[in-house]
């Protein structure tokens, strides 16, 4: 049972959350009729001295490094925040695409700070909700009381800012994180007061297990399925089919839009070529890629029964009940494509594994006897963590916690201790510089005649002055 949402939005230095860092985060909490219920939250967080922002992310937001580190708190202090106050029980946290963005950047805080990185979405009655897909799948299938936006070209889009200019909510400053908070929690009254069935069904649909009902190998059936990977021309719809297991305990789930005729005879060789192709590979004349997704169920897919499509849905999707059967048809006919499927996407090689300990997140769970040394990092004063020497068997932890202490508490660290973290940060910076400084003058081009963008790359070149080791 919802007891609370709590809508919020961040605002970041770029676009990867293992080496960006958020610097705004802003939120209200509301009842589960959308009522909010508390003050709102509007937080600077202080940028620290190794990471040099994207100057195309700060142009768009225009918060400086120099406005978060006089008006900021630090990210322990931060991260203790989001983990104490904001993920109570039953809390649900809601976003626009925060399951590909927001929730990331919070993961990540965390495990850089020494806190449970994923409790908070789960633990004690919590969940999470991305409202983009709600908003993909009201607009493919329930669109009417709600005017929907269209870009110069007449394509349909679903920002946020369109969303509610459309349909005439205050909207003051986009890109701004509470005004974004407050203009999503609109838009969801918006849907929920237009299409109650459809938001009640979706609301439901958080729960995994719901989805499972739905979406399984045990039962295999055609459903909705409402994602970004299928492109606003048919409405980011489709209907998917349970194919085979996938990783972790997810489905590979196959796109019926398309007639497995030209690939269900590949050996499993050739479908691994394929779903192990290059972006150029892709563009080529004569590429069929193979039309099969990975369906995670904790990622809050927006997923529905196949009879919610009715005529007019069908036309927005652009689909006919009588393609989906036949492609369904030639798929259970040919159960070895599947098990093809799977042999290929079991041999496919992983991801180059991260050097820095910070973007190691996902190499692994900690181990249980770790984890009483991890909890009480967060409550150490500096003599605390100066004194504190743990043996760690996870060998992230111990980089890791190095970079909490220098960053945080430097005065904490003996000398071999500030010679290593010197290092690997005089490192990172001049690895990022170049990169950096192309970007900066592309920036300052391109905004030449906006002396308020002008300003922000200004500070931000200063910025950069201060914290790049010279030679």
């Amino acid at each position: 049972m919802v007891k609370t949402f709590f809508f919020y939005d961040l605002e970041t230095t770029g676009l990867n959350p293992r080496e960006d860092r958020i610097m705004q985060f802003a939120g209200i909490r509301t009842d589960e009729n959308l009522e909010q219920i508390s003050e709102p939250y509007n937080i600077l967080v202080k940028l620290s001295d190794d990471v040099l922002p994207d100057p195309q992310a700060l142009v768009v937001t225009g918060i400086t490094p120099q406005e978060t580190l006089s008006k900021g708190i630090s990210e322990p202090e931060f991260a203790k925040f989001i983990n104490e106050e904001i993920c109570c029980e039953d809390t649900v946290m809601i976003g626009f695409n925060n399951i590909r963005f927001d929730d990331e950047f919070i993961r990540h805080l965390l495990w850089r700070n020494f806190y449970d990185p994923y409790e908070w979405c789960w633990k004690d009655g919590r969940g999470r909700w991305d409202l983009l897909d709600v908003v993909r799948m009201t607009r493919a299938l329930r669109p009417d009381g709600i005017k929907w936006p269209v870009d110069a070209e007449g394509k349909p889009v679903n920002k946020l800012e369109l969303i509610t200019k459309e349909n005439g909510i205050d909207h003051f400053k986009a890109h701004d994180a509470l005004s974004d908070v407050e203009a999503l929690i609109a838009v969801t009254k918006l849907i929920k007061e237009k299409q109650p069935k459809l938001y009640d069904y979706l609301l439901k649909m958080r729960d995994k297990n719901e989805v499972k009902q739905l979406v399984n190998l045990e039962n295999k059936q055609p459903f909705v399925y409402t994602s970004g990977r299928y492109g606003s021309a048919n409405a980011f719809t489709t209907v998917g089919f349970p194919l085979t297991a996938g990783n972790n305990g997810n489905v590979l789930i196959y796109d019926l839009r398309y007639d497995p005729a030209d690939v269900i005879d590949l050996s499993p060789a050739q479908i691994a070529q394929k779903m192990n192709a290059s972006w150029d590979e892709r563009k080529k004349e004569g590429f069929v890629s193979i039309p099969v997704k990975e369906f995670a169920y904790n990622k809050v897919p927006a997923v529905a029964p196949l009879g919610v499509l009715d005529a007019a849905a069908w036309n927005r999707i652009n689909l006919h009940a009588e393609t989906i059967a036949r492609h369904r048809h030639a798929l259970l006919k040919n159960p070895t494509f599947a098990e093809n499927v799977r042999s290929a996407n079991e041999a496919r090689p992983g991801f180059a594994k991260n050097p820095d300990p910070e973007g190691q997140l996902y190499d692994g769970f900690i181990a249980a006897n770790d984890k009483p040394k991890v909890a009480k990092v967060p409550g150490l004063d500096l003599d605390g963590l100066a004194d504190y020497r743990p043996e760690f068997t996870d060998e992230r932890l111990s980089p890791l916690l190095l970079h909490y202490k220098a960053r945080n508490f430097p005065d904490a660290l003996s000398n071999d201790e500030m010679k290593a973290w010197s290092a690997w940060r005089d490192t990172k910076l001049k690895a990022a510089l170049p990169g950096f400084a192309k970007a900066l003058e592309a920036a300052a081009n391109v905004n030449a005649d906006d002396e308020r963008k002008l300003y922000v790359i200004q500070e931000l070149q200063y910025y950069a002055e201060g914290i790049v080791p010279y030679d």
